[in-house]
């Protein structure tokens, strides 16, 4: 470890590149802004600690391959940056924004790099200092500064898009691109409003600041000291490594432990290049959607439940049996007779409340064959089965915008991920490896997992871990099936089997359970139906029914759900606060509760395709249907003839101006025949659907009192 350095110092006749095991470039907002105020705020008679750089000279083996630094190695270190690539990054886009900010600036106009100023130095000598410098013979090879290693989509778009090389061709774009994107963006846009409050000279008071004043203590890694270790023990300051990450590490660290006359040399080179390759297409797909990248961690994690096995999975076991079990150095190496017992194990006494369902004790036995060594087959049998998954986790994410899916496919596929996908990830990646696009049994195993979730846990109040482990266990049944038919329809029995609580002797719906549940949402002051979280899947369900006779969709998924304790899309047609001559004479002779009953009945409840619902509120039936327009001839507010096609439904349905209690009776049992045909249910007689309605009163309509008349315009709005 030297004294602490300049930005300068450290940049001063040396290469630097990210090595192939590493992240990409993971800064968010917080870091950046934080950078940001540690800059601008520094008096510049003072000196800022800025963290630690670990780095390594890359071997000639290795840059003997880099063909566009060749030129430029003769007089420049290259070397691997181990620990602090976040802050070089963050450095080296901050540098290209200030080069620019400089040079575009109007004061410049027409004025070479050669003859503009930052701070002592031309703005030329800042950009060949800290960003690129061009072989000066023939003007075509650029070398960069800093960069990455390898065939790495974020070195490309640092090159192009950061750093404003010309003719990019087609780039590939990830979640780590995209904080490259995003943070040229944040130090342009603050660059420009710093030279608007204080000048275009500021800047090269902030330059100085950068590369005089920002100290670093730089840490050359000595060529006896295992780099791959190094990189997994050190204490990444910025953000901490994904599981997916340090695991990429080892099993690079991994094909060096195996001895020149086990693994040849180029054999270990094309294994490391599957690894880099392979993580390169878990990324990419990971960070397909750049506004709602994956998780690494539950890729990785489902990933080991299907090609591994599934026991009883408590916080971070999966990466630990990955790391410090099948992937471990001592795994490599021959066995070693080692004796453990004079060791005093003891175990901190914990209160255990991460409980799974009843067979979550069990070993099930389906454990991968492990070999006394392992071998790098192994390995590339993991990586390949790594690489082929990723693909299919973004399809069941993004059903919509994946290419590995039929039509049928995606739109049973975006119904599961709507209704909660719960515990069926893994499942469903092994079904999609296993099984062909278009396979009527995959189609098959869709929808009986769309109706396991929805019967089991939406209407029955199953406890989301109900039969986790066994789904677990079919995963890796599935993944490593010899007869994948055979196997689909044991799946596909057992989703069935699983549901024989939920029905009764005769073979009719259990609807006691729900009915038990929605009896607590009817409860004293309680909103019945509309207070069930899964409403707004079952009415879209419905409308989505609706819609294939009709045509196009009136609304989007996406637009009608809204934040929990906003349900303005959802419309009580009698309203919440009715007040008029209109709801008097068709519910006054109700009982309060039998009132409140009506309003929160299924039948009672639109969705609507627009967020109309405060504009309508506790209008008479006949404005609701209505589009409602000023004395001029504009709209003020749609109405149901013109909105979703259940509003349209219901404005068919009233087109007498009826809006009575009998009403909401007959649109709530057809609801329910909806949910029996849609969910393969039978729901029994019509006085059990009416209690569960809880609408039974119906048939007897007790008069209310007088009291109870008036209090019919003193209810609070909900």
């Amino acid at each position: 470890m030297k004294e602490l350095q300049t930005l300068e110092d450290i940049f001063n006749k040396k290469l630097f590149r990210i090595p192939d095991y590493q992240r990409g470039y993971a800064w968010g907002k917080k870091q950046l802004v934080e950078f940001w105020e540690d800059l601008i705020s520094l008096d510049k008679r003072r000196s800022h600690y800025t963290g630690v750089l670990s780095i390594k000279e890359v071997p000639e083996s290795t840059t003997s391959k880099w063909n566009d630094e060749q030129w430029l190695i003769k007089r420049y270190k290259p070397y691997f940056v181990v620990d602090g690539q976040q802050r070089l990054t963050t450095v080296s886009i901050f540098l290209q924004c200030l080069v620019e900010a400089v040079k575009s600036h109007p004061s410049n106009d027409g004025i070479s790099e050669e003859d503009i100023f930052l701070g002592d130095d031309t703005l030329s000598e800042v950009i060949k200092n800290y960003i690129v410098i061009t072989e000066p013979k023939h003007r075509i090879t650029k070398t960069y500064k800093f960069g990455y290693e390898a065939n790495n989509p974020s070195f490309e778009f640092l090159r192009y898009r950061i750093f404003n090389e010309q003719s990019p061709g087609t780039l590939t774009e990830t979640f780590y691109t995209l904080n490259l994107e995003n943070a040229k963006v944040f130090f342009t846009e603050n660059i420009n409003k710093y030279v608007i409050s204080n000048g275009i000279d500021s800047l090269s008071d902030i330059y100085e600041k950068l590369t005089q004043k920002f100290l670093f203590n730089l840490y050359e890694i000595d060529d006896n000291f295992d780099v791959f270790v190094a990189f997994e023990t050190m204490n990444n300051r910025g953000k901490k490594l994904s599981d997916l990450e340090l695991l990429k590490n080892r099993l690079i660290y991994l094909t060096t432990l195996y001895t020149p006359e086990e693994v040849k040399e180029d054999v270990k080179e094309t294994i490391r290049k599957k690894i880099n390759d392979t993580w390169g297409e878990i990324y990419n797909q990971l960070g397909r959607n750049k506004k709602a990248p994956l998780n690494d961690d539950d890729f990785l994690r489902a990933h080991w439940v299907m090609y591994f096995k599934y026991s009883r999975v408590k916080g971070n076991d999966y990466i630990r049996f990955l790391l410090d079990d099948f992937f471990s150095p001592k795994s490599v190496f021959e066995k070693l007779d080692v004796s453990t017992q004079q060791i005093n194990v003891v175990e901190e006494l914990v209160d255990d409340t991460d409980l799974d369902d009843d067979d979550s004790f069990e070993e099930f036995g389906t454990e991968i064959t492990k070999k006394a060594k392992l071998s790098l087959k192994d390995i590339s049998d993991y990586v390949d089965s790594l690489k082929s998954a990723a693909k299919y986790w973004y399809a069941a994410f993004f059903p919509n915008s994946s290419e590995v899916l039929s039509p049928q496919e995606q739109i049973i596929m975006d119904k599961i991920n709507r209704v909660k996908i719960g515990y069926f990830r893994p499942l469903i990646m092994a079904l999609f490896l296993r099984t062909e696009k278009g396979d009527p049994q995959r189609l098959q195993i869709l929808n009986a997992i769309e109706r396991f979730i929805f019967v089991a846990f939406r209407l029955c109040r199953a406890q989301s871990n109900y039969r986790s482990s066994s789904y677990y266990r079919l995963a890796r049944t599935l993944y490593t099936s010899k007869n994948v038919s055979e196997t689909l329809v044991n799946i596909n029995s057992e989703l069935t089997q699983d549901l024989a609580w939920t029905l009764e002797e005769d073979g009719t719906f259990k609807t006691s359970h729900f009915e038990t549940f929605i009896n607590k949402k009817f409860g004293p002051n309680g909103e019945g139906f509309y207070a069930w979280s899964d409403l707004r899947y079952f009415l879209f369900e419905y409308e989505e029914e609706l819609k294939k006779s009709r045509g196009v969709a009136k609304f989007d998924w996406k637009n009608f759900i809204t934040h929990e304790k906003d349900k303005i899309s959802i419309e009580h047609i009698f309203p919440q606060t009715p007040k008029s001559d209109y709801w008097l004479t068709r519910f006054g002779h109700f009982t309060g509760e039998q009132k409140r009953f009506l309003k929160g009945s299924l039948g009672n409840l639109l969705p609507l395709s627009l967020s109309v619902n405060i504009k309508l509120q506790n209008d008479d039936f006949p404005d609701k249907k209505d589009t409602k327009k000023d004395k001029n001839g504009q709209v003020i507010r749609s109405g149901y003839n013109n909105g979703s096609y259940s509003e349209l439904e219901v404005a068919d349905l009233g087109k007498d101006d009826e809006w009575t209690p009998e009403k909401i009776k007959d649109r709530g049992l057809a609801l329910l025949r909806f949910m029996e045909a849609r969910w393969h249910l039978n729901m029994g007689s019509e006085s059990k659907k009416l209690s569960l309605l809880h609408l039974s009163f119906l048939d007897e309509s007790p008069v209310a009192s007088a009291a109870e008349e008036s209090a019919l315009e003193e209810e609070p709005s909900a």
